[in-house]
């Protein structure tokens, strides 16, 4: 039982659990604790993630969780050939007029100052090598399908799409080498603490909390345009008045200089969307998830002039005020 791990390693006796998302999380003595299973995550990983949660905790951050040491003074404990760290979180509500923008910007702000190395979880200067890398790797799939009849029809759809988007990959990594030739950085590029995937849901928990096992070090563009990716696909007809808003609250405290705006446009450029669509298809064996994914890529290949549309106003659209580079074929 997960709160004999509280009690035998940390002391800690809950007074009940809650479910909050997807995750379930126990309350003692008014504060809030979560059980996270690190087996599969390196050493490395874990410290840097402590660094990074300490850091903000220290700077005002109430909402992040913090590591909580066990009994021995240690922070991870292992419980029938598991791994388990605990984290810890005050109680806070949920703030319904919140400005998002200007939170990711005070958040942005905040991690800027972190000084404790971080290498495992750096993704700053890395992403066209990973961009690349997921290419090949899907390009290897798509190679094994070609010769053989495809067996459904998600084989069959992939088949004709890829080339199409193996473009658009290619297009992204050369508008980063473009970028990072023709743009001076500025004092609002330093690397920060950022989302893996950042998104409007992800603060939007009934405690607000900001969990560090979703983080790490990038540029701060990583976190704004994944908002924009994540806000088109939920409703891009309300697009337009949702990203002024939230650019113009973010840019309150925090200037978007043209390099990184042209990092924001790579990262839209980049189709996400699409490979992780394509990947986690063929990672599942569910019948009902293949014919959600199935369901979900139909849609992205029916819209995708809508989505050429939108890459070829960004720009305009975002209210970028000096003229950057488009991309030719739009």
């Amino acid at each position: 039982m997960p709160m004999d791990i509280l009690e035998k390693y940390y002391n800690i006796k809950a007074d009940q659990s809650i479910q909050i998302g997807r995750q379930t999380r126990y309350v003692s003595n008014g504060l809030l604790y979560t059980i996270v299973s690190v087996t599969h995550v390196e050493q490395e990983v874990l410290i840097e993630l402590y660094e990074m949660s300490e850091h903000m905790a220290k700077h005002s951050d109430k909402k992040v969780s913090r590591f909580v040491a066990g009994k021995d003074g240690k922070y991870l404990v292992t419980h029938e050939n598991e791994d388990y760290v605990v984290l810890q979180n005050q109680f806070h509500t949920v703030n319904r007029n919140r400005k998002t923008g200007r939170q990711l910007a005070r958040f942005h702000n905040r991690g800027k100052r972190l000084q404790a190395p971080i290498k495992s979880l750096n993704r700053a200067g890395e992403w066209k090598d990973y961009w690349a890398a997921r290419l090949d790797q899907m390009e290897k799939v798509w190679s094994g399908l070609i010769h053989e009849p495809p067996r459904e029809e998600f084989d069959k759809l992939f088949i004709e799409s890829f080339p199409y988007y193996m473009g658009l990959c290619e297009n992204a990594i050369q508008y980063v080498t473009d970028t990072e030739l023709d743009e001076q950085l500025h004092r609002f590029d330093y690397g920060t603490i950022c989302h893996e995937r950042f998104h409007d849901e992800l603060w939007k928990d009934e405690h607000n909390i900001r969990n560090p096992f979703d983080w790490v070090l990038d540029h701060p563009s990583r976190d704004i345009s994944e908002w924009i990716r994540d806000r088109y696909f939920k409703s891009s007809r309300t697009l337009r008045p949702d990203m002024a808003k939230f650019l113009y609250e973010y840019q309150s405290l925090s200037p978007i200089s043209p390099f990184g705006w042209r990092l924001v446009y790579a990262r839209l450029l980049f189709p996400l969307h699409y490979f992780v669509c394509v990947e986690e298809y063929y990672n599942t064996n569910s019948h009902s998830a293949k014919k959600r994914l199935e369901e979900t890529l139909v849609r992205y290949l029916r819209d995708t002039q809508d989505y050429e549309r939108f890459l070829r106003s960004f720009y305009a659209m975002a209210g970028v005020k000096k003229i950057l580079p488009a991309v030719e074929w739009l």
